[in-house]
């Protein structure tokens, strides 16, 4: 595959892909539409030369910690969020290959019929080829959110940077659609994202990603074209890395 441009400021991302964002206006489930746009905007830059690997949450089918789990076993509802997070896996599949875009899934939990078990120097070398790989049902263990298997996956494919995809254009001081007053950080550093309880991801997330030096962006991913401008700097965005200074 080509390399990518030198306007690209990270060569190698996951794209960490909230489940909400799937509904598209709809109230709960997969809105192919949107799916269709989050394609086009992942197949731009794979074309590119830009290797990116996607983590889909689940909550736009079934979370664990959620109302509908309701008094249900934790562990269970756990696994439940996680089988959501592989047909969001397939839905974006089936929209990346639609479009001509090699993809892979690659799952934590066994389903052979599906989709690739995860192994990762196969997932690796699938980037390397130029494939996008989706990597579905989390770490597969209940009691860790898809942020923790984001974070959990970029660190073992060696991203340099982990893009959070939401409704927003970055990281707020309170939620914007609640609050008209919040106002938007340019940078952050992970300490100040766990010390003032920013609801970016869970602190699991934050600490791995600290740990590895990857820094997190931040940006919206409804937004057309966001993602190729957030890779080459552009835009509007939150970056979080350890030597961030914010306000």
């Amino acid at each position: 595959m080509p390399d990518a441009p030198s306007e690209f400021r990270y060569k190698r991302v996951l794209l960490k892909v909230s489940g909400e964002v799937l509904m598209g206006d709809q109230p709960y489930g997969i809105d192919m539409k949107t799916v269709a746009k989050v394609a086009e905007a992942v197949a731009r830059v794979a074309r590119e030369g830009v290797e990116i690997c996607l983590v889909i949450g689940g909550g736009n089918i079934f979370r664990g910690l959620s109302k509908a789990a309701g008094d249900m076993e934790r562990a269970t509802a756990d696994y439940m969020g996680m089988l959501a997070t592989v047909m969001n896996a397939l839905a974006m599949q089936a929209a990346l290959e639609k479009i001509g875009v090699q993809t892979r899934v690659q799952s934590a939990l066994t389903m052979n019929a599906v989709a690739e078990p995860y192994v990762r120097r196969r997932a690796l070398r699938h980037l390397e080829k130029g494939r996008v790989v989706i990597f579905a049902a989390g770490v597969g263990a209940p009691f860790f959110t898809t942020d923790s298997g984001a974070a959990l996956r970029a660190a073992e494919m060696g991203c340099d940077a982990l893009l959070k995809g939401t409704s927003v254009d970055g990281v707020y001081t309170a939620d914007p659609k609640k609050d008209p007053s919040a106002t938007r950080y340019d940078t952050l550093s992970y300490h100040d994202v766990l010390a003032k309880d920013l609801k970016v991801m869970d602190a699991s997330a934050i600490a791995l990603m600290r740990d590895s030096g990857i820094p997190i962006v931040v940006f919206s991913i409804r937004e057309p074209g966001t993602l190729r401008k957030t890779l080459t700097g552009k835009g509007t965005f939150t970056v979080i890395t350890s030597d961030a200074k914010s306000a």
